[in-house]
């Protein structure tokens, strides 16, 4: 894999998605439709979509393509793939609250490697270099070159007052009672994959997620978190979260700075 290509292919594709998904979210209403999992879809998820899912395969027409809205995709195996939710925390774009992101990651073997995190409504890009390392940019997101970007790293934090970071849209007893096992200082909400970028950044030092997520949820947060130093582990047994499992779900997990002191389930 050419990885500069493959970043600056991303953090294009991710911009045009975001300008398409700002258009429709000015506008006074759009059609929200239910899909079979009972989740909601718009059509700024399905425009985003075709953005990023034609250009990935027009750029990288080797390699296996796995996309939240085509189902078609999701039979797919293999440990080696490009998997993209275009519009994550689409119950927050339909609220208009803003918290939703751009998500677009290379996995190699299991794990998230490169991934770029876009929130448009928030003007917040995070996204791995060629070498894996993790950055933010600032600026205006020219779309021709990079912008200027700020490496980015976990905090290391003080077990005795973490910075907790959970969902917005799926906060349950579950999460709160194991939050509960920590020594909390604070507590941030944020939706979709920006709290990956929370911990990514030392805003944060831990979010558990004691609920359903799948692969394309996750794979580009987690892979700015690891090129932050960061880490994600299975709820169950705090091994790492590995991805091209059959179904692409996750099974509960914990991101986390390295220097928080995990606690059991």
């Amino acid at each position: 894999m050419d990885y500069q290509k493959l970043v600056t292919v991303m953090r294009g594709l991710s911009l045009e998605a975001g300008d398409k998904i700002m258009q429709i979210y000015g506008q006074d209403d759009f059609e929200v439709k239910t899909k079979s999992d009972e989740s909601p879809v718009t059509i700024a998820d399905e425009a985003a979509d075709k953005i990023i899912s034609d250009g990935l395969r027009a750029a990288f027409p080797d390699v296996m393509l796995v996309t939240e809205e085509q189902s078609a995709t999701h039979s797919a195996r293999g440990d080696t793939f490009l998997i993209v939710d275009p519009l994550d925390g689409t119950k927050e774009f339909i609220n208009r609250r803003g918290d939703f992101t751009v998500n677009i990651a290379l996995v190699e073997a299991g794990v998230p490697t490169r991934g770029v995190v876009y929130a448009p409504a928030r003007g917040r890009m995070f996204f791995t270099l060629a070498d894996g390392s993790a950055v933010e940019e600032t600026g205006d997101f020219p779309k021709g070159q990079m912008g200027p970007v700020t490496p980015i790293t976990v905090s290391n934090p003080d077990n005795s007052a973490l910075m907790v970071v959970a969902s917005k849209s799926h906060r349950d007893q579950a999460t709160d009672d194991y939050i509960a096992k920590y020594n909390v200082q604070d507590m941030k909400s944020a939706g979709s994959s920006l709290k990956f970028c929370l911990i990514a950044t030392g805003e944060a030092d831990l979010y558990p997620r004691v609920g359903r997520t799948m692969e394309w949820d996750t794979a580009a947060g987690h892979a700015v978190l690891a090129g932050a130093g960061g880490a994600v582990v299975r709820f169950d047994d705090l091994t790492p979260l590995k991805y091209g499992k059959a179904d692409f779900a996750n099974p509960f997990f914990i991101a986390h700075a390295p220097g928080v002191e995990l606690k059991a389930p």
